[in-house]
């Protein structure tokens, strides 16, 4: 089992910036990849980014490219997010993931899930 907790969520202007921080712990050795997505009220779940865990490669969902950057810190078994220039269609519940494969998915298919943190953007 992998358990996985989120911070770093709040209440931001536009244009503004957050930084997402997931721990990550438990088995973690057998992580392949994570991701984040969000759900925002009244929306289904929605892919944002993924990296793998070795190699550190990326992909972006493309209304996310150029502003949030996904990364990872192997030895503190931390995910991040850094979103700049924020929207106030940025506004929902930012969940991350993880699983053993590799590859992308962009529906909700990872074996575990963190509990969410709110992000809220201010127009």
């Amino acid at each position: 089992q992998v358990q996985l907790v989120e911070s770093g969520g709040g209440l931001v202007q536009a244009g503004g910036s957050l930084r997402l921080s997931c721990a990550a712990s438990g088995r973690t050795f057998s992580i392949g990849a994570m991701a984040w997505f969000r759900q925002a009220p009244g929306k289904e779940r929605e892919f944002v980014a993924h990296i793998t865990w070795s190699r550190g490669s990326t992909y972006y969902v493309d209304s996310v490219k150029g502003r949030f950057t996904i990364s990872r810190d192997n030895a503190k078994n931390t995910l991040y997010l850094q979103m700049n220039s924020l929207k106030p269609e940025d506004t929902a519940v930012y969940y991350c993931a993880a699983d053993r494969l590799l590859r992308v998915r962009i529906s909700p298919e990872y074996e575990y899930w963190g509990q969410g943190t709110q992000v809220t953007v201010a127009s």
